[in-house]
């Protein structure tokens, strides 16, 4: 048997395989989806699901709780081409350490939060980002217990919610559906190159 032949054969065992497994999952729900983890790639994972939302025609919102203050060049986007089908709401005031006021970040994460929420009940919108809230509840900004209650009991059954940002709590990550933890393993700061438009921002 030449090689052609046994990777033909090798590949169609392999679809076979893939099609009984993709055959016995027909069920469909509303995710909960956390992107956390020191790596890079969180926020521009959840910008890609809120992009791919729009290509399928899918209502989506943005609460932003950290990088309120940035121009970014996903807020640029969202809100100038696709304002009709995605909200984008910067509700942060920039990072931690550049506000240097705990109470203001509170009062920044409780109405990015109480946004959120105003979203996340409405049946129409599909999928709802609440990018960098990772942050905000390691700092105890806002209560777990109630981010996580309000997913369990009011969360529509359709809508997906995509939480990202670093350190994320462990009973988040119990609760949600699919994780992924973005892995340090180069960056180009520690060489000394600044964020830069279009890589960060």
């Amino acid at each position: 048997m030449d090689d052609a032949t046994r990777h033909a054969e090798k590949k169609a065992r392999i679809k076979a395989a893939r099609d009984r497994m993709m055959a016995e999952k027909s069920g469909e729900k509303g995710l909960i989806i956390v992107h956390t983890g020191p790596g890079k790639g969180k926020s521009s994972s959840g910008f890609g699901m809120i992009l791919r939302c729009i290509a399928h025609g899918m209502p989506c919102a943005v609460v932003q709780f950290i990088k309120g203050a940035w121009d970014t060049g996903e807020r640029r986007l969202l809100t100038g081409a696709f304002g009709g089908l995605c909200q984008f709401h910067a509700m942060g005031e920039g990072f931690t350490w550049e506000t240097q006021d705990r109470g203001r970040d509170i009062a920044a994460a409780r109405a990015g939060w109480e946004k959120a929420k105003e979203l996340i009940r409405d049946p129409a919108i599909r999928m709802v980002l609440l990018d960098e809230i990772n942050i905000a509840l390691r700092y105890d900004y806002l209560d777990l217990a109630e981010v996580l209650a309000f997913l369990r009991d009011e969360k529509p059954p359709m809508t997906h919610v995509v939480l990202t940002g670093r350190n994320a709590k462990p009973e988040l990550i119990e609760a949600a559906d699919l994780v992924t933890e973005m892995v340090a393993v180069k960056h180009p700061f520690r060489a000394g190159i600044k964020g830069q438009p279009g890589v960060e921002f």
